[in-house]
């Protein structure tokens, strides 16, 4: 193979090294204890009680992720 085939595949084994890396991040299982769980729901009582709420529950970062994505445009003040 020459250099130029080379490179492209390296290229495109970073980026899939890269994108499961990413991938298995986003959805690895919810550690917090449970004393972290409801400090965090503490924090977001100013939130509302809905929002707390969400922290009581075992959820992946992407879907914490996610939460706050939507809070941030549902226009409501918070």
């Amino acid at each position: 193979m020459n250099t130029k085939n080379t490179n492209i595949i390296l290229g495109i084994l970073a980026i899939v090294v890269v994108v499961a890396a990413g991938a298995y991040a986003l959805n690895m299982p919810d550690n917090r204890s449970a004393g972290e769980h409801i400090g965090d729901a503490v924090n977001k009582l100013d939130e509302g009680v809905d929002d707390a709420a969400r922290e009581l529950e075992d959820r992946t970062p992407l879907e914490r992720m996610q939460d706050d994505y939507e809070d941030a445009t549902d226009g409501s003040p918070e």
